[in-house]
């Protein structure tokens, strides 16, 4: 049973195992409003993996003063005592706490929110999927992947009940599942301390559960650690490279330009030894060449690729998109 109300926000408690934010406030040793708070707002910048110029944070705390509120209600639980605690919603209420006690002009001692008189664990689960797995409110993949193995390897769930929860397919959720153990059991390791733990790497130890990547690393007498010292010390950069170590370990002199200088340096080489030299062609010339050879591929070369997305063809068109991608944000950014 549900209902709407506005909530005085003195009674409502923020979530300490929100798992967006649970990856910060792990490292404090009381968990306070004030320690939830910092890790919101770092967690909410961009997609809390130094990803876009601007603070989401900022956009939303800016958008609630001038709406003069929130649009979504956010979602409470009742607890013991007459209290509520959040579900959905922390960052919000934050907001509305702040406002409050700085005096920002508006009405900031209630908020609007649905309110569940009780709740289990499995509900929650199911809230916190909808509203951040599939929903609007995203939260970044590392923090998905921690929750889906939480809710696996923790509360037991089977990948079926994950899957009625939030849709997606099975081997996407394991692939994420596999790629947060393999980070903290060999990249949390590695490094000096807690501060240093980057999640904006958590995509490159996706790409390795890719098979061929694995068998590689190993085939060519390196381990699971020296992959994640690679990831450190960004041999690994832009991490979609990731998925060339197979091409470039398998490479004597390519595997030397790596270890010394990076994957990009390394991939220069072997595309180098394999393309006839086109510096007489403009870009354009080549660009339209490229989308003239792209609009003939047949459905047949197009299912290959899908079937092998870590041949070369497949590569270079994956790492083509990135850096066309790259350039024409920084075209169309305004100056």
């Amino acid at each position: 049973m549900n209902k709407l109300e506005n909530i005085d926000i003195s009674l409502i408690d923020l979530d300490v195992s929100n798992p967006r934010i649970a990856k910060f406030v792990e490292f404090y040793n009381e968990v306070t409003d004030e320690a939830i708070k910092m890790a919101l707002q770092v967690t909410s910048s961009g997609d809390g993996a130094g990803s876009g110029n601007s603070s989401t944070y900022t956009s939303l705390r800016e958008s609630i003063r001038t709406q003069k509120g929130i649009i979504n209600p956010i979602i409470l639980v009742c607890k013991e005592g007459g209290r509520y605690l959040v579900i959905e919603g922390n960052t919000r209420l934050s907001i509305y706490q702040d406002f409050k006690h700085q005096g920002v002009d508006g009405e900031w001692g209630k908020i609007p929110a649905i309110v569940y008189d009780k709740l289990d664990e499995k509900n929650i689960d199911a809230i916190r999927l909808q509203a951040h797995l599939v929903g609007p409110r995203d939260w970044d993949a590392y923090s998905k992947a921690k929750y889906l193995n939480h809710l696996r390897n923790c509360e037991h769930l089977t990948i079926n009940e994950i899957i009625d929860f939030c849709g997606g397919k099975k081997p996407e959720i394991l692939k994420y599942i596999d790629a947060y153990n393999d980070m903290e059991t060999y990249y949390r390791p590695i490094l000096g301390s807690d501060d240093q733990f980057d999640i904006s790497r958590f995509s490159a130890f996706v790409e390795l559960q890719q098979k061929p990547v694995k068998d590689a690393i190993i085939a060519s007498g390196f381990t699971l650690t020296d992959f994640s010292k690679w990831v450190h010390k960004e041999l690994l950069k832009p991490l979609n490279t990731v998925r060339s170590l197979k091409s470039i370990l398998s490479h004597e002199k390519a595997r030397e330009v790596f270890l010394k200088k990076g994957a990009k340096e390394a991939l220069k080489l072997l595309d180098q030894a394999s393309i006839p030299d086109l510096n007489a062609y403009s870009l354009e010339q080549l660009a339209k060449a490229f989308y003239n050879k792209i609009s003939q591929l047949t459905y047949p070369e197009v299912k290959d690729m899908r079937q092998n997305p870590d041949c070369e063809r497949a590569r270079i068109l994956f790492d083509l998109k990135d850096e066309v991608i790259d350039l024409c944000d920084d075209i169309s950014r305004d100056l």
